[in-house]
């Protein structure tokens, strides 16, 4: 399946996005088009500016958005032997300064069987990239392991994010992997891995606390989860002489050196 032509649905309906939401009901059944619109939002989408749909689109595609992506999705499909799924690919909201400065403007919702980009007009191929392989990555690892999101755990959560940045290390090279990977030492990975999260890991997504560690608010250590999940997933590939793809199919408790009874 090709990335979907949101190029053409921008130039049409750039300023009613509500409307533009419309041609994603297929996607996500009995859900009404405000409601996408209003989760992809607080996700990262655009909101309305001053310029014309036509203006956009012409930057995004002198920046081969759209091309890029399609190409790295067929590469990627079968390196890692996963799903062909709709690609949908939006502008971010370049106004929200808290999005701009955690992760230059861009950001992702993967799910099992359909992947979203919210990427900045001018965003530079590798970036375009590391944004693509990341989310790429967890629906290859959802749709390889089967398990349903709501039974999700936050040892599930962790191992998923460290994963899916191992892969853009992998494909990339390190310069291009998230500033949090660089975030603490291991020394102090490990303290927050026995002390922080290690006692919660069974926490439901659905938990207030799930987030609150995995992002390292409200006191606590910043990215929380994702950090303890990249040196998870480090400490496995490096001790198994494995690649990502390999554990794509790998459950959580064993690359966290768990067992589900403990």
């Amino acid at each position: 399946m090709p990335v979907m032509k949101t190029n053409e649905w921008l130039i049409d309906h750039y300023h009613d996005p509500v409307e533009l939401c419309k041609k994603m009901k297929p996607l996500f059944p009995g859900v009404s088009a405000l409601e996408i619109h209003d989760y992809f939002r607080m996700h990262g989408m655009y909101q309305e500016l001053d310029k014309s749909g036509t203006a956009l689109v012409d930057t995004m595609e002198v920046n081969d958005v759209w091309t890029i992506v399609e190409k790295e999705h067929q590469a990627l499909r079968k390196k890692w032997k996963g799903p062909d799924v709709p690609i949908v690919i939006l502008p971010s909201n370049t106004a929200d300064k808290k999005l701009m400065s955690a992760t230059n403007g861009k950001a992702g919702l993967a799910f099992s069987d359909k992947l979203f980009l919210f990427v900045p007009e001018t965003i530079s191929e590798q970036e375009l990239k590391a944004l693509f392989i990341h989310e790429y990555n967890h629906v290859c690892r959802l749709w390889h392991t089967k398990k349903a999101e709501n039974s999700f755990t936050l040892l599930d959560s962790i191992i998923l994010e460290g994963l899916a940045e191992h892969a853009v290390r992998e494909r990339l090279g390190g310069a291009f992997t998230a500033s949090w990977t660089k975030l603490h030492s291991k020394e102090k990975i490990e303290k927050i891995w026995k002390k922080t999260i290690l006692p919660k890991i069974k926490l439901r997504k659905s938990h207030p606390l799930h987030n609150q560690l995995l992002y390292g608010w409200r006191g606590f250590p910043k990215m929380a989860g994702y950090c303890v999940g990249y040196y998870l997933v480090e400490d496995y590939l490096n001790t198994n002489q494995l690649c990502t793809v390999d554990l794509l199919r790998v459950d959580a408790e064993s690359i966290a050196d768990l067992h589900p009874s403990k």
